[in-house]
């Protein structure tokens, strides 16, 4: 049972998904009604476009697979299966918001490539994170979550302790999903594809907090703690 989560860990995993749901509203709203943060729906359409092809297909496998190039990136850069102080988080982060830029600046300009860069920048994000004292922490989307959630509250009704910690945890990352998925909406009424700038600088932002919050706690004291997900 999840007794004690860092402050960081509430933090980051509040302001990842407010990203996230920012920019799949932009992509729900601009990207022809099609999600980058999450595949499910896109796996379904690409299955749908093998056997009434209206063009589309390869566009969607292009979201597909750079969602996935986005997640290779992490995977090669996190050796570990672990929530912890001491990672890239800061130079991914980074990267994540050249990809968001680079989305913008191609969509301002009609190119639908951008589509690409926005879906891996999310793939990215979503593998940043993997499991912390158990808890299994995406960003990117909310299914899985929910699923949790309601795993846990059916655990409760049999007798079984409720982690409140690790549905806590949880339940911020949903109110970080839709306030992002909300702030996301009324930029981008207004501003189109320039929107995507604000969450590339917030991107950029949280990687410098990172770094320094991350060399603060290393002249204070060594970082000794990682949580195993085994926990």
């Amino acid at each position: 049972m999840l007794s004690r989560l860092p402050k960081w860990v509430e933090y980051g995993a509040f302001l990842l998904a407010l990203v996230a749901g920012y920019v799949n509203a932009i992509a729900l709203l601009g990207f022809e009604h099609q999600a980058v943060s999450h595949l499910s729906g896109t796996a379904t359409l690409v299955g749908s476009q093998i056997v009434n092809g209206s063009g589309q297909l390869f566009h969607l496998l292009g979201i597909l697979l750079s969602f996935v190039f986005g997640s290779a990136i992490s995977g090669f850069m996190l050796t570990g299966t672990s929530l912890k102080l001491g990672r890239f988080y800061d130079v991914l982060l980074v990267m994540e918001a050249c990809f968001l830029l680079v989305a913008m600046y191609l969509l301002m300009n009609d190119n639908t490539t951008g589509h690409f860069f926005a879906s891996a920048a999310c793939g990215l994000q979503n593998a940043l994170a993997t499991t912390y004292s158990g808890a299994v922490i995406r960003t990117t989307h909310v299914t899985g979550i929910f699923t949790d959630l309601g795993i846990m509250l059916g655990s409760a009704f049999r007798g079984k302790d409720l982690d409140k910690r690790k549905m806590w945890l949880f339940v911020i990352i949903v109110l970080g999903f839709i306030s992002g998925g909300s702030v996301g909406t009324l930029v981008y009424d207004t501003y189109r594809f320039k929107a995507l700038a604000i969450p590339a600088a917030f991107c950029f932002l949280l990687a410098i907090v990172y770094r320094i919050y991350r060399q603060k706690l290393i002249q204070t004291e060594p970082i000794t703690f990682e949580q195993s997900s085994s926990q």
